[in-house]
């Protein structure tokens, strides 16, 4: 993990960087406070501890710039201990506040929680990109299906009536349903186009080695 450390006190600086490498943490000080957002961001880091008073702009005006582009977890490190400037920083898109003196292992402890959290959240959103049913993913990101280790590749139709069937698991889709759906997101498609597109999905699923994925209902519709 990457953290990287901005504060305009050398000793303090110097003390931050000891602590957190002794703590096995890659660390990146950063020494020249211009452009400080730009200067963070373009070290890649996993975290972010920002004072307040630096010698340019505040840190509550680097955390607006760095979360107009970037999600990076922010912790404030100062010494500025009103309450409304903790409530400044967490509205600013602050992760977490903690004032100086800092307690060291405390400080771990901390910085150890909001990774935590941060990679919880990046691990839901990656899961929210790939839905799986019966061991068929529906990559979203992609627009692809997949199963065991083969892949097809799907056109926009084909993919929306798979969404919406992985969304509907279990459930019996009226034909006239998948229809509306894909007529309300501006997808004009008929009756005879909705039985086109079912062939060739069923078509790509059976290359896959994926047999009676989709049942069709006579008379009511499909299910997943």
């Amino acid at each position: 993990m990457h953290i990287v450390i901005i504060e305009d006190e050398p000793a303090i600086r110097q003390e931050l960087k000891l602590l957190l490498e002794n703590a096995l943490y890659s660390v990146t000080a950063l020494s020249d406070f211009h452009d400080t957002a730009s200067a963070s961001l373009a070290a890649a880091p996993d975290l972010i501890l920002l004072d307040l008073k630096l010698p340019e702009e505040s840190g509550f005006d680097i955390c607006t710039k760095i979360r107009a582009v970037s999600e990076v977890p922010i912790i404030f490190l100062t010494s500025q201990t009103d309450s409304a400037d903790e409530l400044n920083g967490m509205l600013r898109g602050g992760d977490d506040y903690i004032t100086k003196p800092f307690y060291p292992p405390l400080l771990l402890a901390r910085i150890a929680a909001v990774l935590k959290r941060a990679k919880k959240t990046t691990e839901q959103e990656k899961e929210q990109d790939i839905l799986e049913y019966k061991g068929v993913e529906l990559d979203i990101a992609r627009g692809s299906i997949r199963y065991q280790n083969s892949q097809a590749e799907l056109t926009k139709n084909e993919f929306k009536i798979l969404y919406y069937l992985f969304q509907n698991t279990g459930k019996i889709i009226p034909r006239v349903e998948l229809i509306e759906y894909l007529w309300d997101n501006q997808v004009f498609i008929d009756d005879n186009t909705l039985s086109v597109n079912m062939t060739r999905i069923r078509g790509k699923l059976e290359q896959l080695g994926v047999y009676g994925f989709i049942e069709t209902k006579r008379g009511m519709g499909y299910r997943l």
